[in-house]
């Protein structure tokens, strides 16, 4: 007779106490050049996050030179006084290094991941890519041609299209944030090493830079590496650089990019609002989420689950400029595309949804599934060195404190539902949102002007 086999099944796992998880706490230090330094310990994180903030914002580019940070910015990569080009690249490899750089309205951000282990010689890199970058004439007359090459395919998508309109609209011409972030072909054109050099010279600084480094420092002498990498680099200090204030136009008013034969209209409608300074920007962030943060937020729930009018719509803030007086400003807005023929009744039910809002508010179970989405995924989302180096950074550019990421989560637990409606409600007022249309205007135009939710223009382009 055989004997049946037996098996020893291990206990099943019990989950653990849970832990209280706050944003990490960065420390603060100076080097001898002036370089402002945030440092946070990450255990376990062995590829380390870089995050360097530049203070050369877009509006100080020189009359006719918009597009000169970004060309700059790219140009880091590009070279230094030790290593051409190729040889640049080489080493960044050989490290496994990543490195990126961008401008944008606040300034420039030049970002490396490395692993630890490869860090010393990462940040002797990234050390000459600030301090003695080569702006060969070869390689900025390469990056400028580059850029000419994307801007067609900027103006053809329809999403792109749409966000330059409306900064056009919001923003008065004379306002660097009426214009494209990384410039037009008339502007980009006119670019050349000189400008480059010349705009380095001006805003590159350790004095007026900050330096954002993420991850496992266990026997690391953090110091002393900083001390002879981005330690070695210097430059003159800077006298403070009158910041003007920013304007903008949120009379209600359609535009329509006409894209005739178009089978999609793109819907971009906005406004600025208050940024990460004032008190309500919690509140804010906590009702926009409701209105259109995730694929059961309102908007959702009727644009796509009800109607079909859509693969979805996003509410969403962006800060565009903090200064730490309050009078930075956001871009407030929502975003999404519909077929061609139902852009009428889109907007229309858009429009019914956010009025419902301000007459009957919230309910408490849409808040209480916000405040779980939007506190409850913090430890995944700030997973990464890079996650928090970002988010850290973000902060300086803000001129925010640094306890700022980690306030925000206990604020938004702690918002009510009354308060997050009014925070909506306030920050998308139906007669005071601009609306751009990218579509097909021989279709949409009379469909919308017939709801009269503002003046219809049509543009071409």
């Amino acid at each position: 007779m055989t004997e049946l086999a037996t098996m020893d099944f291990h206990p099943q796992p019990q989950a653990g106490t849970a832990r209280p998880w706050a944003f990490p706490a960065p420390q603060r230090s100076t080097l001898d050049n002036g370089l402002t330094v945030l440092r946070c310990h990450r255990p376990g994180q062995q590829v380390v996050a870089v995050e360097i903030n530049l203070e050369a914002p877009l509006e100080a580019e020189p009359a006719g030179l918009d597009g000169v940070a970004t060309i700059m910015a790219r140009a880091f990569s590009e070279g230094t006084d030790k290593l051409a080009a190729e040889e640049f690249a080489a080493e960044l490899e050989r490290c496994g290094a990543t490195f990126d750089a961008h401008a944008d309205h606040p300034g420039v951000r030049v970002s490396l991941e490395v692993p630890v282990s490869r860090l010393p010689k990462a940040l002797g890199l990234l050390a000459d890519a600030l301090r003695a970058p080569a702006f060969a004439d070869s390689e900025i007359e390469r990056l400028v041609r580059n850029r000419l090459d994307e801007i067609p395919h900027e103006t053809a998508n329809p999403g792109r299209r749409a966000a330059k309109e409306l900064s056009k609209q919001l923003f008065p011409a004379t306002a660097r944030m009426s214009r494209p972030r990384q410039g037009t072909e008339e502007t980009v054109a006119t670019i050349d090493t000189a400008a480059v050099r010349a705009f380095y010279d001006r805003h590159v600084r350790p004095a007026t830079a900050t330096a954002v480094v993420v991850g496992d420092l266990t026997g690391l002498d953090l110091d002393a590496l900083l001390a002879d990498t981005l330690g070695a680099w210097t430059g003159n200090t800077a006298e403070p650089r009158p910041v003007p204030p920013v304007t903008a136009d949120d009379t209600g008013r359609v535009v329509i990019v006409d894209r005739p034969g178009a089978v999609q209209t793109q819907i971009l409608i906005g406004r600025v609002g208050a940024d990460k300074h004032d008190r309500v920007w919690p509140a804010q962030v906590l009702g926009t989420y409701c209105l259109g943060g995730t694929l059961t937020s309102r908007l959702d729930r009727v644009l796509r689950e009800e109607k079909g009018y859509t693969y979805g719509v996003r509410a969403f803030a962006q800060v565009l400029r903090s200064e730490s007086d309050g009078t930075g400003v956001a871009m407030l807005a929502i975003s999404g595309s519909v077929d061609t023929p139902n852009t009428g009744p889109a907007l229309d039910d858009l429009w019914k949804v956010l009025r419902t809002l301000a007459a009957e508010g919230l309910t408490d179970a849409e808040r209480d599934v916000a405040v779980q989405n939007l506190v409850g995924v913090a430890p995944l989302k700030f997973e990464t060195a890079a996650a928090v180096a970002g988010t850290l950074a973000d902060q300086v550019e803000q001129h925010l404190p640094d306890d700022f990421q980690a306030e925000v989560y206990q604020r938004l637990a702690a918002t009510g539902t009354v308060e997050a409606t009014a925070a909506v409600v306030n920050a998308f007022p139906t007669d005071r949102l601009v609306t751009v249309l990218v579509g097909d205007a021989a279709q949409i135009e009379e469909p919308v002007r017939a709801l009269g939710i503002g003046e219809v223009t049509v543009v071409t382009g």
